[in-house]
């Protein structure tokens, strides 16, 4: 969705930043992991959709005064990326505050959320990268706009070197917290910084599931000269049990789980899309169960799986496809660590695209964030910068005040027509 500058809906744009209301400390600093510094070009983008009652009677300054309080809490995220003598960047805690972007639109949520282009809600966040002047760059941007019938959307960018999808909730989560004066008893802290005793040999190659670039230097993303597009579709959980009963066919002693079984519908169709380009290496990004990071930022929380097959992915069963996801799948995330730190943290990589990339959101909170006892009626969420393999999002929806999933694919713009083409046909998933 583009609009000209004549046509477009949105009007009294002002920029503001909002800072902490006290400093965290003389120069306090928080170092980042080799996993954190892995994630660097990478961008998390979220829509929060309110109706009327959320925002109805609250000031921009009182909201101000609410961030300004919360980020308190949130000292890290308000601060400002800087090099050590090393190289090696850190962050420089509490140092200026987030950007805060206010805008009105003269469509109601409804009109706005009836548009089938995805790209709409891209105008509702904003898409800064940072760089190249670091210490001057906020890894988190907030915007809130404000349309005809009250209703107001709540965009965050955050960079990804803070943390991963989770950690983004959980910034945005607390915040809500903030606006009922709820405060954590602690502030919002990041997992503990690599071990610099630590001595790494250098990787005879790169791990899987990230790609190498050219060096960024300050400016903390990847040219590309491929037009990426994002496409989404909702599945209801009816929907979703229809697709695993055709996947599983007789074999009722096999259930492939909800997100295996998107994703193996998904893979399938684009190895058949890409015909005679192989797509037969996919990297699994889902929430590490087994170790429990609650309350904290982190790049570590999230398994990184590779799945490797020699077969034929357009002539493999689903089933079989699903059972590779959920069984084959090799962990990353020390080799990717180990890469990074025997390069002092230097290196440039992308993570998401450099094999195609399934993200199991499921879990993540976004319907958690509460404005005043009122919670989201749409959540839209997107990685930019990412690789031309591309990235599929699999996370919870509301349609109609029921629950489902949203699947949120975004691929080279010649890949995406064909793909949504065959999703249709195929599966009748649209």
């Amino acid at each position: 969705m583009v609009f000209s500058k004549a046509e477009s809906p949105f009007y009294d744009i002002k920029v503001t930043t909002v800072g902490p209301g006290y400093i965290s400390g003389q120069n306090a600093v928080q170092e980042l992991t080799g996993m954190d510094l892995a994630m660097k070009l990478h961008y998390i983008r979220a829509v929060y959709y309110f109706r009327s009652p959320a925002f109805e009677g609250l000031s921009i300054v009182a909201i101000k005064e609410v961030i300004f309080k919360w980020h308190s809490k949130a000292y890290i995220p308000c601060g400002r990326l800087r090099r050590a003598d090393s190289g090696r960047p850190y962050i420089k805690c509490n140092d200026c505050g987030a950007r805060m972007i206010e805008a009105r639109c003269n469509m109601t949520l409804d009109e706005w959320l009836e548009s089938v282009d995805d790209d709409k809600h891209k105008l509702l966040v904003p898409n800064p990268v940072l760089g190249p002047d670091l210490p001057f760059s906020p890894p988190v941007f907030m915007q809130l706009t404000m349309f005809k019938c009250g209703a107001t959307s709540v965009g965050v960018s955050w960079a990804h070197v803070l943390g991963d999808v989770f950690s983004a909730t959980i910034f945005m989560n607390m915040w809500g917290d903030a606006t009922r004066d709820l405060y954590p008893a602690q502030p919002l802290l990041m997992v503990p910084s690599h071990n610099e005793d630590a001595k790494y040999k250098s990787a005879m190659k790169d791990p899987l599931a990230i790609k190498r670039v050219d060096p960024v230097g300050d400016l903390w993303a990847t040219t590309n000269d491929t037009k990426i597009e994002n496409y989404s579709f909702y599945l209801s959980w009816p929907e979703l049990t229809r697709l695993q009963s055709k996947i599983c066919g007789d074999n009722d002693h096999q259930t492939i789980p909800p997100f295996e079984s998107i994703c193996s519908v998904v893979w399938q169709c684009l190895a058949k899309v890409k015909q005679g380009s192989k797509v037969n290496t996919v990297t699994i990004c889902q929430r590490d169960s087994q170790n429990s990071f609650e309350g904290v930022m982190t790049n570590k929380a999230q398994a990184i799986k590779v799945v490797e097959t020699e077969e034929s992915v357009e002539e493999s069963s689903l089933m079989e496809l699903g059972l590779l996801l959920m069984n084959q799948g090799v962990d990353e995330r020390k080799s990717i660590e180990e890469t990074m730190e025997s390069d002092g943290g230097l290196a440039d990589f992308i993570l998401y695209g450099a094999n195609l990339t399934f993200v199991d959101l499921l879990d993540a909170p976004f319907y958690d964030l509460d404005i005043r006892g009122n919670t989201p009626v749409y959540v839209n969420c997107v990685i930019d910068n990412v690789g031309d393999e591309g990235v599929v999002f699999v996370y919870p929806a509301r349609k109609d005040q029921s629950d489902g999933m949203r699947v949120s694919i975004t691929l080279p713009q010649n890949h995406i027509s064909k793909l949504k083409s065959m999703l249709k046909k195929e599966w009748s998933l649209f």
